[in-house]
């Protein structure tokens, strides 16, 4: 397991899922704004198989793709046993080309690990940015044979955790090719407004699942992980379970954010990292300007400082994204979050570091 931390505070990346249809340019684009940590990219236009939750499924025991409806659902007129057998085989031997996210379902991945490789240098940073649709978000995303989500089927769910787990590793490994350090977010939408009365899991299970897929990961490479949720949940639930990154909407919901003082000054305490979602995207509005979320930014790490955390630790532990994925903007508006990411990441090294 590496050190906590990265090399630099306020290096900036990227969620996933872009508006692009061209690989090329989307790759393009995110390398040149964010050279630091490039993300690869979900082109989530480009087909229904670059869906967060689908992208992960190949080789998952049981699950049916719905194209016209960019949806999963377990198909129970198979094999139930035979199928979960052949699944845990392959699992049990560690087969990790058997469960390979297949070219087709994330070019981006394939590509910007490719151009990564032909042009880092060591003064462009050492760290590259995967992502994978999270244990709890997918598994209240697939339908089981009853209509109610796999979460409901306790036997579904642990292989579908086990098999994101082994995906992951594989990711992990894919991305180790570019010659750089991994970061590996778990995406957990489904995890905003936690608590409420329509949720099938409880606080427990959600902190077993994923702490499941970080010891599995821990155990067998050299990844800094971390949590995405990009609207307000159970911070101090996230936090417990142990990422290495913790990354929220920082301009949205900052202030929900904050209301876990002692959870958060014990995550910085232990070396974990905030990942400031300080760009706006779904409520993007095209007027930002750096300076403006340099403000919004500093407020909030001033409130943590005046917890008693020092500057120079915070700063080291602080990274910067935008506040979600960009798949539902325009192009032109992504394109413009690329930038405003990195003018405000030069702006906070410049000023603070």
């Amino acid at each position: 397991m590496p050190k906590k931390g990265l090399d630099s505070g306020f290096l900036a990346t990227g969620i996933g899922s872009v508006p692009y249809s061209h690989v090329q340019d989307a790759c393009t684009e995110i390398l040149q704004n964010l050279p630091e940590i490039p993300y690869w990219p979900q082109l989530v236009k480009r087909s229904h198989l670059e869906d967060m939750n689908i992208q992960q499924s190949w080789h998952l025991p049981l699950l049916e793709v719905d194209a016209k409806r960019r949806s999963l659902h377990v198909d129970g007129s198979r094999n139930t046993e035979a199928e979960l057998l052949d699944f845990y085989e392959h699992y049990l031997q560690e087969d990790i080309k058997y469960f390979a996210i297949p070219p087709d379902y994330a070019p981006g991945l394939y590509r910007m690990v490719e151009m990564v490789r032909e042009t880092s240098s060591p003064s462009e940073g050492a760290y590259i940015k995967g992502q994978s649709a999270g244990p709890l978000t997918f598994g209240a995303a697939v339908t089981g044979p009853d209509g109610k989500a796999v979460l409901h089927d306790p036997e579904l769910m642990e292989a579908m955790v086990a098999g994101l787990s082994i995906k992951a590793l594989w990711q992990v490994k894919k991305l180790e090719e570019s010659g750089r350090r991994v970061i590996l977010f778990f995406d957990e939408p489904y995890l905003s407004g936690f608590g409420s009365a329509f949720s099938p899991v409880g606080r427990e299970e959600v902190i077993r699942y994923l702490q499941q897929v970080f010891q599995y990961l821990r155990e067998r490479a050299e990844v800094l992980l971390g949590i995405h949720c990009c609207g307000n949940t159970d911070w101090a639930m996230l936090l417990e379970a142990g990422p290495d990154i913790i990354n929220f909407d920082a301009h949205d919901y900052l202030g929900f954010f904050l209301l876990y003082k002692k959870e958060i000054i014990s995550f910085l305490e232990t070396g974990g990292i905030v990942a400031w979602g300080i760009v706006p995207t779904s409520s993007f509005k095209g007027e930002e300007n750096s300076h403006l979320l340099f403000e919004k930014l500093f407020n909030g790490l001033q409130t943590i400082i005046e917890w008693g955390i020092s500057p120079q630790d915070l700063y080291a532990q602080s990274m910067l994204t935008p506040a979600c994925g960009m798949g539902t903007m325009a192009p032109d508006q992504a394109a413009k979050v690329h930038v405003l990411l990195a003018d405000l990441s030069h702006m906070c090294r410049h000023r603070l570091l």
